[in-house]
């Protein structure tokens, strides 16, 4: 039988100026302020482990950031455990600190939020718990705010989202459906989270304002329809195609509170939500149905969709969602990306391209100034006069990123839903583009980026 032993040594506690910080596997130190404000706070709890050469240097073979950040925080002395080593046996060395940095267990965001919850309880506050912990104040706070909502919790705890994800999903608390949902793209598909949640809210306020209009008509007495009728020529008949004995449009004012009126209530872009009247027997009211062959809504058929042309109607509403939720998601990653100290290696051919092949795209942009380019950059996009020059003038190291913020912005202006319907070379080299610089495009943006399932660029 092997009996393995391990080598024995003192604790002392030494002043952190005096020890020498042996050659380390690990190439850098980064000194996070968190870190050295733990450090400051509570001190070096494990301690660091090290040699003494003949001459009385300790040398620190494993514990090198905590030696520096005890320097750093002004700590006088830090716990060291001494074992008979050396300098000699550099493949010791090596084993000893691969080891030492390799074989742990982080601790989980599960962890970590019901520690933070135990310290809330004992009476610490979310700033205390940071400052003894050298963790950030917000994160703290949303760690405190997930803890306390049991389906939140669990989304970290078993089903593995990471702590901002599950705070969202705070969010949509009582709405089982949104959160199972968001929780299965968390954890199948991570890259469309952000523009999974943007839809989720915005379907919210337009379910709200559908709601409400709902209430105010059936206030009036009005039946409230679940589906929109897609045959205009049998009942219920829009009011729209109706007239009067006078053979004028009918007033949709002149109607309210009839009997046989019905309502169903659409949703547009942005949440808006508004009543669509119909009839059930329009000659009650004098009123008789436009005879014109072929009419519907916007010139459409006037008899009842297929079923084929039924899926394809949800389909092209459903990604026309898609898209509006990926509109916001994309200018706050590019607001975001913008706002990075350094701007993209080829900037400069980026900004080449789009005042070449895409410059009918920008050309508003240009002469009557970018709006989306002012919400990119951080400046209130409400206020008059030529701000982005005034940016400009202060802060003239980051004329790339200003030069970018106009031509990116002015593209962006002219996206919308028809870029995903009819795409164009332009647009698809700029959602390339964004895609090369780490930005994940959702299906839609890959249709208008001409890119298929098994295209990455």
């Amino acid at each position: 039988m092997t009996i393995t032993t391990t080598p024995t040594g003192t604790v002392e506690h030494i002043d952190p100026r005096t020890l020498i910080v042996e050659t380390n596997v690990r190439t850098t130190a980064p000194l996070e302020p968190g870190f050295v404000d733990s450090i400051r706070q509570v001190g070096v709890l494990t301690p660091l482990l090290a040699w003494r050469d003949q001459d009385g240097g300790v040398h620190v073979r494993a514990g090198q950031r905590r030696t520096l950040a005890a320097r750093e925080a002004g700590i006088v002395t830090v716990p060291v455990y001494v074992v008979d080593a050396g300098d000699e046996d550099a493949a010791r060395r090596i084993v000893e600190q691969l080891v030492e940095n390799d074989q742990r267990e982080a601790l989980t965001d599960a962890d970590r939020i019901h520690a933070w919850r135990a310290l809330e309880l004992e009476g610490l506050s979310a700033t205390a718990i940071a400052k003894r912990t050298g963790i950030n104040r917000d994160r703290v706070m949303t760690g405190l705010a997930v803890v306390r909502n049991a389906t939140a919790t669990d989304a970290v705890s078993e089903a593995g989202l990471t702590l901002d994800q599950a705070a969202i999903l705070l969010e949509f608390d009582g709405d089982a459906d949104t959160v199972a949902e968001l929780t299965a793209v968390a954890t199948t598909d991570p890259g469309y989270f952000a523009v999974a949640v943007e839809r989720a809210r915005q379907d919210r306020v337009a379910r709200e304002a559908k709601a409400k209009v709902e209430q105010e008509e059936a206030a009036k007495g009005h039946r409230i329809l679940d589906e929109r009728p897609s045959d205009y020529h049998t009942a219920p008949y829009r009011v729209r195609v109706l007239r009067t004995a006078d053979d004028e449009p009918v007033d949709p004012a002149t109607i309210q509170g009839k009997a046989g009126v019905a309502v169903y209530v659409a949703t547009y872009y942005g949440g808006e939500a508004r009543a669509e009247y119909y009839l059930d027997d329009p000659t009650a009211l004098g009123l008789t149905v436009r005879e014109e062959a072929g009419y519907g809504v916007g010139g459409a058929q006037s008899g009842p969709m297929t079923d084929e042309q039924k899926a394809e109607r949800k389909e092209l509403i459903a990604l026309n969602k898609e898209w509006d939720a990926a509109e916001a998601v994309r200018r706050e990653w590019l607001a975001q990306f913008l706002a990075r100290k350094t701007a993209p290696k080829d900037a400069q051919a980026v900004i080449a391209e789009a005042l070449t092949a895409a410059r009918w795209k920008i050309a508003d942009a240009l002469t009557r100034g970018s709006g989306t380019a002012k919400v990119l950059l951080g400046i209130d996009s409400a206020d008059y006069g030529d701000q982005i020059a005034e940016y400009l003038t202060a802060h003239p190291n980051r004329a790339v990123h200003v030069t970018l913020a106009v031509v990116l912005g002015g593209i962006e202006q002219n996206t919308n839903r028809t870029t995903w319907r009819a795409p164009s070379a332009d647009t698809a080299w700029y959602l390339r583009t964004l895609q090369g610089w780490g930005y994940p495009l959702c299906p839609v943006e890959r249709i208008a980026a001409m890119l298929t399932d098994n295209t990455t660029e």
